[in-house]
């Protein structure tokens, strides 16, 4: 990507948080996000069809980042316990964008997304699993429930409450 491409991506991607931050996704229109990012319409339309396909893209990125902080060697049965630890870093790590992003109801759809990337990634790797019921229940119940576990004890100290996801994230192992 050229530089004034990526210049004008960060603008539009910039000014689309910004805006998103005060309002509801169907609320914003391509005209506002455009004088904020001081660009043209067509400028727009030539990276994104419409304002639904830029969030789709930035959701995408944010997932991207959050499954991709989590080491390959993770992925086996018997680091489940990690793979929790590392994805509730990555909430961490992205909660300001996850805040804005996945905001009001689109909240349950980052959990939703997170596990179908990571299964996905895992059963790249492992394909035997992509069969076992067991195991993917397992994996599903990790995920979803490292993600509303944290979402829940939101202003508890972070590393304490990564600690207990984990803790009984591992106890959950015998059960793979």
């Amino acid at each position: 990507m050229d530089l004034r491409t990526e210049k004008t991506e960060n603008a539009i991607k910039n000014a689309f948080i910004q805006l998103r931050a005060k309002k509801a996704l169907e609320k914003i229109t391509i005209k506002e996000l455009c004088e904020s990012a001081r660009i043209h319409k067509s400028t727009f339309y030539s990276h994104y069809q419409d304002i639904y396909e830029l969030s789709e893209t930035m959701e995408t990125e944010v997932v991207k980042n959050i499954t991709g902080s989590i080491p390959a060697a993770s992925f086996g049965t018997s680091s489940l316990a990690q793979v929790t630890r590392e994805l509730t870093y990555g909430f961490v790590a992205q909660s300001s964008l996850i805040n804005i992003l996945f905001s009001g109801n689109e909240r349950s759809r980052l959990a939703y997304r997170i596990e179908e990337s990571l299964k996905e990634i895992i059963f790249e790797k492992y394909p035997e699993y992509k069969g076992d019921l067991r195991w993917n229940i397992v994996l599903s119940y990790c995920i979803q429930g490292a993600y509303w576990a944290f979402q829940g004890s939101r202003g508890q100290e972070v590393n304490e409450v990564i600690r207990i996801i984990s803790e009984i994230t591992e106890r959950m192992q015998p059960l793979c």
